[in-house]
């Protein structure tokens, strides 16, 4: 069997309806499967599926007094976990530079906080949180990738701020395991 890309990316949240309302009306994807599921021992499940084009969806799941759930965690992941916010993020494809730019300029007129371009030699990107605090990236490619992109190689350096992290030592010291 032949890979065709994703059905779906399920991730949680603590806010649904905050959730809905991001991805609906600012980012403009179409909710195309909605669910309550009753969980027998208490509690129970919304779950909402965005079409994020070419038959791939994004889901998210908000338990509401479910056992064994807690009622408070951080559904960002990376700051749950205390790695930078790149390690955890998805892109949607911009599909040119122009519409990365047209994008960019939508998302600052609806009040969101978007980086710059990010020119990463092969695509360009902006990156921007939602309200769960999920790094997200519209990204285009710049040109086709060869042989020479699949070979592990030195190619740049960041700042540990492009990282998403300001103070690594208060990061390092919390996470630590056995600190």
């Amino acid at each position: 069997m032949s890979q065709k890309g994703f059905s779906h990316i399920g991730l949680s949240t603590l806010d649904l309806d905050k959730t809905r309302d991001f991805y609906e009306n600012v980012l403009g994807l179409k909710p195309v499967r909605c669910d309550t599921i009753k969980v027998k021992e208490g509690g129970q499940i919304r779950h909402i599926f965005f079409d994020t084009g070419r038959d791939q969806l994004l889901a998210f799941m908000e338990a509401r007094g479910v056992p064994g759930v807690p009622v408070e965690y951080d559904a960002g992941i990376n700051r749950g976990l205390g790695v930078p916010s790149a390690f955890y993020h998805f892109a949607f494809e911009a599909g040119s530079e122009a519409a990365l730019e047209a994008k960019r300029k939508e998302l600052l007129t609806k009040g969101v906080e978007v980086s710059d371009v990010v020119d990463h030699d092969w695509a360009k990107s902006i990156y921007f949180k939602d309200p769960n605090g999920m790094q997200l990236e519209y990204c285009c490619f710049t040109r086709d990738l060869g042989e020479n992109d699949a070979r592990m190689q030195e190619r740049f350096e960041v700042t540990i701020r492009a990282l998403g992290l300001e103070d690594v030592s208060t990061l390092v010291s919390a996470k630590a395991p056995n600190a």
